[in-house]
């Protein structure tokens, strides 16, 4: 099976008695254009698409299949004003980190020398485990993509 366009998402698709059967991603691969994955039936997809958390790649009478993002581990910096959200930012950007911006909080993938970095820096930093999928991608040659 080849999947070419998102048939909608999961959280206003009408599942009714069907089995939903997850494609298992890792966080940076909903960026990836092209991909083969296997499904827990043993079942190959191809993927010839962007994709984000919950979309709906396949649909029949009896299953749903969707994309599920795997739990990873997460640095979430607290933040309390504008100032310290842009000096943060700058920090990551600095890095060109993937980050997902909140009202009051960033979050990044986990990685030791940015958590020890930023609990150095004084931010109010957590490591937890979570889903990473709605966050901007920051390429080291310009510009940033939007992933929601």
């Amino acid at each position: 099976m080849v999947v070419e366009k998102i048939l909608g998402n999961i959280a206003d698709y009408p599942v009714g008695n069907r089995v939903v059967e997850e494609v298992q991603l890792e966080w940076f691969e909903l960026e990836k254009r092209r991909m083969r994955k296997t499904l827990a039936s043993g079942e190959e997809i191809g993927i010839c698409i962007g994709l984000h958390e919950g979309d709906v790649l396949y649909a029949d009478d009896t299953r749903v299949i969707i994309v599920a993002v795997i739990p990873c581990e997460l640095t979430v910096i607290e933040v309390t004003s504008m100032v310290e959200m842009g000096r943060l930012c700058f920090e990551l950007g600095n890095r060109h980190l993937s980050l997902a911006i909140e009202e009051s909080k960033v979050t990044v993938p986990y990685d030791e020398p940015t958590f020890h970095y930023l609990d150095q820096m004084g931010f109010s930093i957590e490591k937890v485990e979570g889903r990473f999928s709605h966050f901007t991608v920051c390429h080291a040659h310009g510009g940033a993509h939007h992933h929601e």
